[in-house]
């Protein structure tokens, strides 16, 4: 499995500078997550290391390639994205749109074999959204959807794993549930590269953070290492109390 590495990398935000230049690599068996304020970068970043925006400077590797230097259909073997939104563009079952997750295996006008329907609805069940497979997607709910997404980046089988803030939408049982099986991937070797806008659950989950900032600095690295008062009350401009249960920090904003 292929490290993702991001290489003097600057994202393109319009209206603002440069800001500091990005060098960091997702290895195999990590999982991270990506913290900053709304407006920071995240969901930009995000798209720019899944090859769908252009950098300003500097390039994404995958393995020892540039992402310039790959076909889509590689990439989408190695890479899968969850979006923060997505638009239906046309009608569609819970199963059909899991199997949309197969399409980068398969060759042009090849239908999904058996073994394919397998893998979905396996994902689906594990996704706990098995019941809904003939229900069109575009009459579910919120949560029900992120689950529906996120069961097709499992039907695709990635390396690595890149998701715009994946418990968007969730009750506290499915994010707990979507945590753990993102858990289970990078222990399985696979990485997981994830935007939220819950520090506490980048706390309790994460094993590396990146810290955005509103002006284009960034910091990255162990989560214990980040998990500092000092960057997290400049990283969302607000005084915070940490605590701590069941062994790891929480993280309590102040009133004014």
């Amino acid at each position: 499995m292929n490290p993702l590495r991001a290489k003097a990398l600057v994202i393109d935000i319009p209206g603002r500078g440069d800001g500091q230049p990005l060098d960091f690599t997702v290895e195999p068996g990590q999982m991270w997550g990506v913290l900053g304020p709304n407006g920071a970068g995240k969901t930009t970043l995000l798209h720019t290391l899944a090859g769908l925006r252009a950098p300003r400077h500097g390039e994404v590797h995958l393995g020892e390639h540039s992402l310039t230097e790959l076909r889509r259909r590689q990439i989408s073997q190695q890479l899968g994205l969850v979006f923060q939104e997505r638009q239906d563009g046309f009608p569609a079952t819970v199963l059909e749109t899991a199997l949309i997750g197969r399409h980068p295996w398969l060759s042009p006008w090849q239908m999904e074999s058996g073994d394919d329907e397998r893998i979905a609805r396996q994902a689906l069940e594990q996704l706990d959204v098995a019941h809904l497979s003939d229900r069109l997607v575009n009459t579910l709910s919120g949560g029900e959807r992120q689950r529906v997404a996120i069961a097709t980046v499992l039907t695709q089988a990635p390396d690595t794993w890149l998701l715009d803030e994946p418990t968007n939408h969730l009750d506290m049982h499915h994010q707990v549930s979507v945590l753990q099986l993102l858990t289970d991937q990078a222990r399985a070797g696979r990485s997981v590269f994830m935007c939220l806008h819950d520090l506490n659950l980048a706390a309790r989950w994460c094993d590396h953070l990146l810290l955005l900032y509103p002006n284009g600095d960034a910091c990255w690295g162990p989560a214990e290492q980040m998990l500092v008062p000092q960057a997290l009350e400049r990283l969302y401009d607000q005084k915070l109390i940490t605590v701590e249960a069941d062994g790891a920090p929480v993280f309590v904003p102040v009133k004014s």
